[in-house]
């Protein structure tokens, strides 16, 4: 479970609902036509947008913002270290049936047992990695998309709502609340953009960064075991992904 993403969404609707009862009643701030306006119209011209099992499959991606269980890169060099000293022991046949929990580099050592070469395992992991980087890529273009469409859609229902208002000028006491209910979608809008798309947009595009960089070492890791390198010096190369500070070798802080 993310943390940040559930704590990030609970707080910032749990702020904006302690504002709304300070300023009065609930209720005034919630319109169902402007709901309607805001929420379904933003979803309808973000599917025109994109395919629809690009745009179900972005919905799908949700789950990623809140529960996303990856490898960190430390455990993960560890993991890659005790294969390669497998396999320089053993041969490569060692590593069969070896533990690994990543399962792309599970599917990276898979071929390396079956004896493919380095090209075709190269090419075969690569493009798995650019295949789920693209749906990535996808889901935040989609939640991006949303995060444009809503205020436009907010500004939309409000021009819609000053039109209503406006042609009812005779009855001055109406200007009030018909003023009030025209400013509801331009509020759902910007709620709907800045507290949900953009941001899921953006974690996603943190997932896709992360994903990235697992599987670029994984990558790396499975060609330098094929080509029986040292375990020590794939581990000084695989800590070249990590930021600066965390480099060090066991060896070498030793």
């Amino acid at each position: 479970m993310d943390l940040a993403t559930l704590i990030g969404l609970i707080g910032g609707f749990a702020i904006i609902a302690f504002a709304m009862v300070l300023g009065g009643s609930v209720g005034m701030f919630f319109d169902i036509p402007s709901v309607l306006i805001v929420l379904v119209g933003s979803l309808l011209v973000c599917l025109m947008k994109f395919s629809l099992a690009q745009f179900l499959g972005a919905v799908k991606t949700v789950a990623k913002a809140f529960m996303f269980k990856l490898d960190s890169p430390e455990e993960l060099i560890g993991v890659i270290k005790e294969l390669a000293e497998e396999a320089r022991k053993g041969g490569l046949l060692a590593l069969e049936g070896k533990e690994m929990g990543n399962n792309f580099l599970k599917r990276g050592v898979g071929l390396l047992i079956d004896g493919h070469d380095a090209d075709v395992v190269r090419s075969l992991l690569s493009k798995d990695k650019a295949q789920t980087l693209e749906r990535h890529k996808t889901g935040a273009r989609v939640w991006e998309a949303l995060g444009d469409v809503a205020p436009a859609m907010g500004m939309i229902g409000t021009l819609i709502g000053l039109v209503a208002m406006l042609s009812n000028m005779d009855d001055p006491k109406s200007i009030g609340p018909a003023m009030a209910v025209a400013l509801l979608t331009t509020l759902y809008g910007a709620m709907l953009a800045n507290m949900v798309a953009i941001p899921f947009a953006d974690k996603l595009k943190l997932r896709m960064t992360e994903e990235n960089l697992i599987k670029s070492m994984s990558i790396d890791a499975v060609m330098a075991i094929q080509a029986g390198q040292n375990p020590r010096v794939i581990e000084m190369m695989l800590r070249n992904y990590l930021p600066e500070g965390a480099r060090e070798t066991e060896a070498e802080t030793g």
